[in-house]
């Protein structure tokens, strides 16, 4: 009753008084992406959500688009700018998400959504993962977040789907608030983002 009824009805009005509340925020990191990243302030991509239907996730665009002299991009952390650096520590890229939860692609709890390309790349057990909503944050998030293996995700992201209710995803939201302020395991040594997963 809770995953079907209750979370949906609880994740919509929870977007929609958190964008009204963070709306000052939400402008100000709007504007000054939009001068660094040369009036491009938000990033799109396409991603799976619930039963693999795939959507387009928007966050904050927290690197630029600088390419090398053979026109390839930069490496991450290369294109990471100062504003980016700080949006991304302090968890204020996955903001416009709550776009997406309000229109009902994504929930505020539940396995982060991943790259289309990597569906092909799960076993039985990993593609499990897409049963329910994925979330702006979830049970891997507050387990370790980019600092774990992608193995170890994947068994976070699939206990939860098992074991996903309100008392469950209220702990999840507090836990997530205190990594936030901790600024705890955004980024994996030497990289400004997780690495790839190239399967099993």
């Amino acid at each position: 009753m809770y995953r079907k009824v209750f979370k949906p009805i609880l994740d919509f009005f929870a977007a929609l008084t958190g964008l009204l509340i963070l709306s000052p925020i939400f402008i100000l990191v709007t504007l000054s992406l939009a001068i660094v990243n040369d009036g491009k302030p938000f990033f799109f991509q396409k991603r799976p959500g619930k039963n693999e239907r795939i959507f387009k996730i928007i966050k904050f665009k927290t690197m630029n688009d600088k390419r090398d002299v053979h026109g390839q991009l930069l490496p991450d952390a290369d294109r990471l700018t100062t504003v980016g650096r700080f949006v991304r520590s302090s968890s204020l890229d996955e903001l416009p998400q709550l776009l997406n939860v309000l229109i009902g692609d994504m929930s505020f709890v539940g396995p982060r959504p991943l790259l289309p390309q990597y569906l092909p790349l799960y076993n039985q057990l990993q593609s499990q993962r897409h049963k329910v909503k994925p979330g702006i944050t979830g049970w891997a998030q507050v387990n370790g977040r980019n600092t774990v293996s992608w193995e170890q995700k994947f068994k976070y992201d699939v206990w939860y789907v098992n074991n996903q209710s309100f008392m469950q995803d209220i702990r999840i939201l507090i836990m997530t608030v205190v990594k936030v302020l901790k600024k705890e395991g955004v980024n994996q040594d030497g990289q400004a983002t997780a690495e790839i997963f190239k399967g099993n």
